[in-house]
C-alpha cells in the first residue's frame, strides 16, 4: 500500500499503482488474506517465515491519520502483521550509513 496527502487534508491510497477507497481496501486485503492463507494450505500451516504481512508506504508528508486509516482497515481485513516502508530524511545520519 502507498500513502499520500497531496493537499495536507485528504487521504490517498494506493493498492499498487491503483487508487482505492476504504472500501475497496478492506475487499482487497480481504481477499488477499484469504489467497494467502490457501497458497500455504491454511491457517493451519503459517509459520514465522510465511506468516501474512502488509506493508504500507508513506512519504514525509503523509499525516499519520491517513497511516492510521490503512492500519485500522487492514487489521480489520485480517492482517495481525503490518509492516513500513520509509526512506530516510535527506542528511539524516541513517542515510550516510547506507
Amino acid at each position: 500500500l502507498s500513502i499520500r496527502s497531496p493537499d495536507g487534508q485528504r487521504c490517498e491510497v494506493y493498492w499498487g499503482s491503483t487508487p482505492v477507497d476504504s472500501t475497496e481496501l478492506l475487499e482487497r486485503g480481504q481477499n488477499k488474506l484469504e489467497q494467502l492463507l490457501e497458497d500455504i494450505g491454511g491457517p493451519e500451516n503459517i509459520t514465522e517465515d510465511n506468516f501474512p504481512e502488509v506493508h504500507i508506504r508513506g512519504d514525509i508528508n503523509t499525516p499519520y491519520r491517513c497511516i492510521g486509516g490503512a492500519i485500522y482497515t487492514m487489521q480489520f481485513a485480517g492482517f495481525q502483521k503490518i509492516g513500513f516502508i520509509s526512506e530516510p530524511a535527506p542528511g539524516s545520519a541513517t542515510l550516510d550509513r547506507l
